[in-house]
Parts: structure tokens; C-alpha cells; sequence
């Protein structure tokens, strides 16, 4: 028997709805719902309380394979927690461009290092694409943290792309602007990324 049957049976043995067992495990009925038909598994933490709650061990509700199954998946998720956190802390990181000295100011010949709240020899056109960069930079990743225990219809991998495209976008401008010092240091940010969704 599978653990969704298990589940199933356990439950009607009770006497209790869905909704009444969702309650006891402090979970949503669609989770018991997804789970009794076998469309996904609970977490380890879940799997604990529903043992717990129907005086079971977790060998007696879980084969081999599913127990390997719910390894896996609980695997991914603090994996995919780990890179939102990461990702998300670097967007914010960005935000360091308004107050660090990452821009070149040509002022009478000499070219002072300044940041972009001092940066003001400078045509308007690029500083508003800078404020509008640094500005969505470190909303994404306060989305990002914000985000972590709400995948839903958004995706970790989708928003993990989003925050490269979005350094990616910002290299290229500082490149293109010859901001040198701004562009290595998001270039550096790229690169603990890219690197990291290389690897996973």
C-alpha cells in the first residue's frame, strides 16, 4: 500500500475529514488533498506529525522508495532556500552603489572616485538607468528573502534566472557607460551566481 492510500485509511479509521485532519496537522486541506491522491509527499516535519498523530513510525507509513522520494525533494528545498538566501542577500548588496565610491567622476581634468549619490558630472539619461538598476536590484532581493517558504506559481529556479538577467543587465550598462570599478564589482556578483547555478 502506498503512503497516500496509508493516508487515506488512517484518516477514515478516525472518522475524520480532510479538513479536520488538515486542522490536527496545522497544514492547508489542499496539502492533505495533493497528498491523499498521491500528486506529492509531505516534508519531514509533516511526515513526524502525522506519525505522531496517528500513533504510527514513519517506516510503517513510508515504503523504501518514498522514504528516498521525500529525502530528495526535502533535499532541494533547503538547497533551493540556500541559493534564494544567497541570491537575494547579493541583490541587496547592490544597493552599496549609492554610498561606496564605485563611480568615476571626471571634474576639471581629474577623475575622482565618488559614489552615486555624489555622482552629479554626469548626463541625466545614465543616471536614471544607474537608480532604476540599483533601485529593482535591491527589490528583487528583498523578494528573493521574502519569497523563500512561498514557491507557489513563481518558481526558485524563474527567480533565481530573473535576479542573473537583472546583474547581467547591470554589467552591461556600467560597461557600456566605462563605469569600470561598478562593472567588476557587479561582474564579481555574476559570477558567484552563475557559478552557483552551474553547479546546482
Amino acid at each position: 500500500m502506498e503512503f497516500n492510500e496509508k493516508l487515506q485509511t488512517l484518516r477514515k479509521q478516525k472518522g475524520l475529514t480532510q479538513e479536520e485532519l488538515a486542522s490536527a496537522l496545522y497544514v492547508s486541506r489542499t496539502a492533505i488533498s495533493k497528498w491523499e491522491s498521491g500528486r506529492g509527499y509531505p516534508g519531514i516535519e509533516s511526515l513526524k506529525e502525522i506519525a505522531k498523530f496517528f500513533s504510527v513510525t514513519i517506516d510503517e507509513l513510508l515504503s523504501c522508495d518514498e522514504m528516498l522520494t521525500i529525502a530528495e525533494e526535502d533535499s532541494k528545498k533547503k538547497e533551493n532556500r540556500f541559493f534564494g538566501l544567497v541570491f537575494g542577500l547579493l541583490d541587496i548588496s547592490i544597493a552599496m552603489l549609492i554610498f561606496l565610491p564605485f563611480f568615476g567622476q571626471n571634474k576639471e581634468g581629474i577623475i575622482k572616485e565618488v559614489s552615486l549619490l555624489t555622482l552629479t558630472e554626469i548626463a541625466l539619461y545614465l543616471k536614471v538607468p544607474y537608480y532604476v538598476f540599483v533601485i529593482l536590484s535591491f527589490f528583487s532581493g528583498v523578494f528573493l528573502l521574502a519569497t523563500q517558504n512561498f514557491c507557489g506559481k513563481f518558481p526558485e529556479n524563474a527567480k533565481n534566472k530573473i535576479s542573473l538577467i537583472l546583474n547581467a543587465s547591470g554589467l552591461l550598462l556600467f560597461i557600456v557607460s566605462s563605469q569600470p570599478y561598478a562593472a567588476a564589482f557587479l561582474f564579481v556578483l555574476f559570477l558567484i551566481k552563475a557559478m552557483m547555478l552551474i553547479k546546482k
